[in-house]
Parts: structure tokens; sequence; C-alpha cells
């Protein structure tokens, strides 16, 4: 009863993914860049951790649920307007992931679970939320970072590499050396340098 739940969660909300505007070429395909985000967080997620639990394999699927509908271009500039941002969208995630799960039939103690982890609530001390942060900064890794490293200063890149890191767990870390090796050799060598240079301060 309750896998069935779940893959009717997970239905739902690939359907909301497949409403974004964004798109990503995959295979000389376009689709929306939320379905394959998305569909990379089940991918990490099992990889990372097979035996994760209900609410952890529904928050990965829905983690960025909508986002497109508030645009960080509509707070101010600066870190304060970024951190009021992400606050703000993280709510907006857990409310628009309580919707589907209440129509699915979970209960409030599942429904208010995966809203915890989607708010990052106990990041260091919750095991399945650091589990989410670790999968979330592997996707980031293998889907994002290479293109973003060429679109920024090296010193921006390397900040950016080590505020990640420090979110990661150990388990994190060895993960995403071995996916280092996988990257385009700048991307790769950027990672190398901004770990090295880390130790070295």
């Amino acid at each position: 009863m309750e896998e069935s739940r779940i893959e009717d969660a997970f239905r739902l909300f690939d359907d909301a993914h497949t409403e974004d505007p964004r798109t990503v070429s995959i295979n000389g395909k376009k689709i929306p860049w939320s379905s394959h985000y998305h569909w990379r967080m089940s991918h990490w997620l099992d990889r990372f951790e097979p035996e994760a639990s209900t609410p952890l394999r529904l928050a990965a699927r829905c983690q960025h649920i909508r986002r497109w509908k508030i645009p960080r271009t509509g707070y101010p500039e600066g870190k304060p307007g970024y951190k009021t941002w992400r606050r703000d969208m993280a709510v907006f995630h857990g409310q628009e992931a309580g919707k589907i799960l209440s129509k699915c039939g979970f209960d409030k103690a599942t429904v208010s679970r995966v809203k915890d982890l989607l708010e990052k609530k106990g990041l260091k001390t919750d095991p399945d939320t650091q589990t989410l942060e670790d999968v979330i900064c592997l996707v980031f890794l293998e889907n994002e970072f290479a293109e973003f490293a060429t679109k920024h200063k090296e010193e921006k890149v390397l900040g950016i590499i080590r505020k990640t890191w420090a979110k990661m767990s150990k388990r994190g870390h060895e993960e995403a050396l071995r996916l280092a090796g996988t990257l385009p050799s700048e991307a790769a060598d950027l990672i190398g340098k901004a770990l090295t240079t880390e130790e070295a301060q």
C-alpha cells in the first residue's frame, strides 16, 4: 500500500516538473529542467542510500518543485536577499509537496517530515537531512558544476566548491571525489584546487 502511494506521489510530482518552462538537452532531446533534475535526485539517492526512508525518497523527488514560480529576481540583490529567497523557497516547496502528499493519502506525520527535510532542518545532526543534502550536492556536481565553472571567475567557483564541501558528510565527500573523476578535466582540476588550498589555509 505504501509503495503504491509513493508511486502515485512520484507521478504527480513528475507531472508538476513537466510544467517547468526551462529545458535541458539530454541525448539531443529537450526535456523540462525539473524533470531531469528530480530523476537524477532519485537516481543518486537510490545509489547513495538504497534503504532510504519513505519521507526521504519523497523529499528527493520534490526538492525543487515549481521553483520557477518564485524567481530569485523578485528579491533584493546580495546575500540577505538570497538567504530570504532560499528560506521562502523551502517553505513553498513544502507547501506544494504537502498538497500532493495529502492527495495521495499520506498521514500528517509523513507530510510534516517531508517538509522538515525540504527546509533542511537538522543538517549535520539529522541523518536523513544530511543524506538529502549530500544527494543535492552530488546532483549539482554531476549536472551543473562544469557549466557553472565556465561562466564565473575562478575565485567564485572555488568558493562555491568549498561551501558545497562544507555541507557534505564524509560519505558524501568520498562519492563526490569519485564523481569528480568523471567530469571534464578543467572542472575536476578546480575541485582539486579548491580542496587543496582550503586544507592549506
